[in-house]
């Protein structure tokens, strides 16, 4: 039977859904082990969320986990993230992604190496050098994994560190605008009957930015222009008696398949009532009337908060990506 030590894998459930002429009927559920209590089992499905009682659980084992996506879903994926979180000066290696905005965010200030940079590695990563240092600012690769293997490789050789991992996760829509179902949420945070309705706005609001500007220390002008920047963006607000408690940020790129996810935040007085669960499903609803058909996030991954919040919601690892600093000089 499972463990603990099993949530957050992939599992196998076959559960007793009935009995026919004296024989028991069985049914078989493949997805992610969300939670495990003494009286159910909760995991994410492509169906959707589906909790089962452990009186009707007949056999439960960890699995393998899903096939590794292919490098090109890799790259589709990091370039609808890049749309989606765009930096206001660019420039171009090859099909490699040169970002700056001032220093605001990693992600907003790194090369993005993926496809060919038209030149050999060592001579695409003394350019990518040479780009930053003209900006003076310090020259950072986001490295998306398995991916950009070659190119970390290279950097290892000269020395460049690492930031914590992030996880770049996703999960499908349907699964975001399903009914809730309680045992997905974690167990200090159970949806609220008083959660207030979350609205969508075009345009952060002053309110919403200070918190923006709290979470990552600052908002420069160039901040402003990645946040507003991308054409399908809606900014999430819940408010109770006027007071703005929860954000959060969705876009809609990756030629209208992918509905990102940024800026979550909940202020700390409000937290464990649900609402960041209540300002999610209001985008990923909002991404569904848009088209999109999957919704990504990333999220560092020693931030086991979030990834407990986002693991209940459904969302699973689609791959990581290390960003790398250059030694200084």
């Amino acid at each position: 039977m499972l463990r603990q030590q099993d949530v957050g894998h992939r599992i196998v459930v076959r559960r007793i859904v009935g009995i026919r002429e004296g024989r028991t009927l069985f049914s078989d559920a493949l997805g992610e082990l969300v939670e495990l209590s003494e009286t159910h089992i909760t995991l994410s499905t492509d169906a959707g969320p589906l909790r089962v009682p452990v009186a009707e659980v007949h056999r439960a084992k960890r699995v393998p986990p899903a096939r590794r996506p292919t490098a090109a879903a890799v790259v589709a994926l990091e370039l609808a993230a890049d749309e989606a979180w765009p930096a206001p000066v660019r420039g171009r290696l090859g099909d490699w992604r040169l970002r700056w905005a001032d220093g605001w965010t990693g992600r907003a200030n790194s090369a993005l190496p993926v496809g060919d940079p038209d030149r050999p590695l060592p001579a695409a990563l003394d350019a990518v050098q040479r780009w930053y240092a003209e900006r003076g600012g310090p020259a950072l690769v986001n490295t998306p994994l398995p991916l950009a293997a070659p190119v970390g490789a290279e950097l290892d050789a000269r020395g460049w560190t690492s930031r914590p991992p992030v996880l770049v996760q996703t999960v499908p829509l349907r699964t975001l605008t399903a009914p809730p179902v309680a045992a997905t949420l974690p167990a200090t945070a159970p949806p609220a009957a008083d959660v207030p309705p979350v609205t969508l706005a075009d345009a952060p609001p002053d309110d919403w930015l200070a918190i923006a500007a709290g979470r990552k220390g600052g908002l420069p002008d160039a901040a402003r222009q990645v946040l507003t920047g991308t054409p399908r963006v809606r900014f999430a607000e819940l408010r109770e008696d006027g007071r703005l408690l929860a954000v959060g940020r969705g876009t809609v790129t990756g030629e209208g398949r992918w509905l990102g996810v940024s800026l979550l935040e909940t202020v700390p007085q409000a937290r464990r009532r649900g609402l960041a669960v209540a300002v999610v499903r209001a985008l990923a609803a909002w991404g569904a009337a848009e088209g999109a058909t999957h919704a990504f996030l990333q999220v560092e991954q020693s931030n086991t908060g979030a990834v407990a919040l986002y693991r209940g919601l459904g969302f699973t690892t689609h791959h990581t990506y290390l960003t790398r600093v250059a030694p200084a000089a």
